[in-house]
Formats: C-alpha cells, sequence, structure tokens
C-alpha cells in the first residue's frame, strides 16, 4: 500500500505518542494498532507491521534495563529459549489463521490488553512487597514464558505488562530486578517474531520505519512526560482510548 503523506503524517503521530506513553506507562501499540488500521490496513497486515515496528523500542529499553541483568544468568538463558519459541510460534499461529479468524479475535485481544494495562498497579504493588530471591526457574515459569511468547508473536500490545506479570507468580525479587528480566525476554519476544514476519509475511516496510523512528523520538519525550503527569491519569488515558478501539473495532 502506497502511504499518502497525510496517512504518514498519522502514523508517525500515533508513532511518537505510542513511544512517548510506552517509555511512561507502557501500553503504545493500542495508539500505533488501531492508526494502521485507520490508514487502510487490514487488522492482519496491520498487527504483523505493528510487531515489526515496536521491535527498536524493545532494543532501547533492552539497554536501559541492562544493569539489572546482573546476576541473572541462570533465568535469562531458559527464559530466553522458551521466550524465542513462543514468539516463533505465535508468528505460525498468525500464518495459520485466516484473515476473517483474526479480524474476529482483534477485538477480543485489544480488549485483553486493556485489561493488562488497567491491572499494571496492582501487579506493581504485589511484585514491590517482594524481596526474596529464586533464581532458577521451574518448569512453570518456562511453559508460562512461552506462552507470553505466543501473546507476543501473535498480538504484542501490552505484552511487557503480561511477562512482568509471569515472571511476578514465578519469581520472588525486587521490582527493578524483574523489570530488568522483562526487558530481556521482551526483546527476545519481539526478535523473533520481528525475523519470523520479516521472513514470512507481507510487512509494510515504510509504514514500519515511520511509526519505529518517531517512536524511537517519542521514548525520549515520555521520559520527560513520566515526570510530569501521573500514572494513573496516563494509564487511564490509554485505557479509555484502547476500549474505544476495541468498539470501532467491533463495528467495522
Amino acid at each position: 500500500m502506497d502511504l499518502s503523506l497525510g496517512a504518514a503524517v498519522l502514523l508517525a503521530v500515533a508513532g511518537f505518542v505510542a513511544g512517548a506513553l510506552n517509555a511512561a506507562a507502557g501500553g503504545g501499540s493500542l495508539i500505533t494498532f488501531p492508526a494502521l488500521i485507520a490508514v487502510g490496513y487490514s487488522p492482519l497486515i496491520a498487527n504483523v507491521t505493528n510487531n515489526v515496528a515496536v521491535f527498536p523500542g524493545y532494543v532501547t529499553g533492552a539497554i536501559g534495563y541492562r544493569a539489572g541483568l546482573r546476576g541473572q544468568g541462570r533465568r535469562v538463558l531458559p527464559l530466553a529459549l522458551a521466550s524465542a519459541v513462543g514468539g516463533l510460534a505465535g508468528v505460525a499461529l498468525i500464518l495459520a489463521s485466516s484473515e476473517s479468524a483474526f479480524e474476529g479475535i482483534v477485538p477480543f485481544l485489544v480488549l485483553a490488553a486493556c485489561a493488562l494495562l488497567a491491572l499494571q498497579p496492582v501487579i506493581g504493588r504485589r511484585l514491590g512487597k517482594r524481596s526474596g530471591l529464586r533464581e532458577r526457574p521451574g518448569p512453570g515459569a518456562i511453559g508460562g514464558m512461552a506462552l507470553a511468547g505466543v501473546y507476543g508473536g501473535y498480538f504484542s500490545a501490552a505484552l511487557g505488562v503480561a511477562v512482568l506479570a509471569l515472571l511476578g507468580l514465578f519469581f520472588e525479587d525486587t521490582l527493578q530486578r524483574l523489570n530488568a528480566l522483562k526487558a530481556a525476554l521482551q526483546l527476545v519476544i519481539g526478535g523473533a517474531a520481528a525475523l519470523g514476519f520479516a521472513l514470512l509475511t507481507p510487512v509494510d516496510w515504510t509504514a514500519a520505519a515511520v511509526i519505529g523512528a518517531a517512536s524511537l523520538a517519542g521514548g525520549r519525550v515520555g521520559a520527560r512526560l513520566a515526570q510530569r503527569v501521573s500514572d494513573r491519569a496516563l494509564r487511564g488515558g490509554i485505557v479509555a482510548y484502547g476500549v474505544l478501539a476495541a468498539l470501532w473495532l467491533f463495528l467495522r
């Protein structure tokens, strides 16, 4: 699809806002995914393109949290392998899905992402009270992370919240260290999905480049925005927008 100037501007604005929101509170894909549909992409192509477009943000997030990964080597490798396998399985699930089936499930996925984002403060408070350490991941943690990878490969919105929630279930640790582990695993899932989509599915690289570049610029603004606007207000606005987007997708 050839992007008009107006469509490119809309995607750039959506990418910038999404990058800022991801840096401040998360949930940026709830902005960019509907924007791609609004400019004319089918939900399936919009999802694939959005998955590729958000990958640079995962890279910068993992770099920012790299210090928190010290001492977590026993966790990272098995969980990363499970995440990569899950991400590729999510890509395979997309390939096996028909366009109509994906369009039917998308509004529910958007609502699920909104619910995860709305519950983020509860997850954060719960994890913040935990200080014991459990280094080695068991079968439950590995299986859970593989499922998170499937979700991330299939539909990336609120992936970070889902990964953090799972880590909180299986590991007792500080929120800072779990956030660092989340950033690394999110990068692995996003990388596996982006690679699979790039090789096996049609990606609109122009749209992905516009959103990706704008989101990186927005991420810098988001770091400052987080210091001036309450997390509650940001999160509430994103969730409200996501619910409206889901309703719009239901009625299309």
